[in-house]
């Protein structure tokens, strides 16, 4: 619990977003969606001293910047939020001509509109991403796009929660399985990101992930081939059809509510 004289302002928080804000990669069969993800930790924190605190998470997988725009913005300032994080822009930049600069052009309209609605809103800027295969060779548009974050932050007095100095979070560990998601360890320690961030005293300590065991040139080869087939493969069909992860999805948390503690779920760290 949070100690007296350090409760935070805030009342109703709602997160936008795609997969990263959904919470893929910590996965959780009991939660709606079957996932946890950062948001839902921070939620968790948030109301540990706020009996009349209510999250929303209108987040869905494979979302683009302009789908999250059209879908997600006009309900977001219809729940009157307080806080809002929104990480938005990272399918775009993944696909060819995703143009940062566009990007960041579009965000700073929707992050105008959400302080104007009184929010105080977090934003994210991308992972560096030089350690993972697939997204290696965006990197340059990755920096690019951050560079341009920060300065819409800036303009519009939104927070940044700053994943790129996160040195941290280029552990293997920290990734899921298809190496385009963060695993359980991620997003803990991205919630605690956000909540250092946002400048709340939290309960949340760092997990130190088991270290990986040794393994030879062949194991890593063969852990390649596996990945580019149950991971990659598919990724690119999906992309070639113009399908979406997140054709059937719905929103986990699309009203806002109280939050309920799954803090029995956690692995041990």
């Amino acid at each position: 619990m949070q100690h007296p004289g350090m409760e935070h302002p805030y009342t109703r928080y709602v997160a936008l977003g795609d997969s990263f804000t959904e919470g893929i990669g910590d996965e959780e069969p009991d939660l709606p969606n079957g996932v946890r993800g950062w948001a839902d930790r921070v939620a968790e924190e948030l109301a540990a001293s706020r009996p009349d605190f209510q999250y929303a998470n209108l987040a869905i997988r494979g979302r683009l910047l302009g789908q999250i725009e059209a879908e997600q913005l006009e309900p977001a300032l219809a729940l009157e939020p307080d806080l809002v994080t929104i990480s938005a822009g990272g399918n775009d930049l993944i696909r060819p001509g995703g143009d940062p600069d566009a990007l960041a052009a579009r965000l700073d309209v929707i992050v105008g509109r959400l302080r104007a609605g009184g929010a105080d809103v977090v934003l994210f800027n991308g992972p560096d991403v030089a350690m993972t295969p697939v997204l290696r060779s965006i990197r340059g548009k990755v920096g690019i796009y951050n560079s341009n974050l920060f300065g819409v932050a800036a303009k519009h007095g939104a927070i940044m929660a700053d994943m790129w100095s996160a040195r941290h979070l280029q552990q293997p560990q920290m990734w899921a399985p298809d190496r385009l998601h963060f695993s359980h360890y991620g997003h803990h320690a991205i919630a605690m990101l956000v909540l250092d961030a946002l400048g709340v005293h939290h309960d949340l300590t760092a997990e130190e992930p088991e270290p990986l065991p040794a393994r030879t040139w062949q194991q890593l080869r063969m852990q390649d081939l596996h990945w580019a087939r149950e991971h990659l493969a598919p990724w690119v069909v999906r992309r070639l059809r113009g399908q979406s992860s997140g054709d059937t999805i719905s929103p986990k948390r699309p009203e806002a509510g109280p939050v309920l503690p799954t803090h029995h779920h956690d692995l041990e760290g």
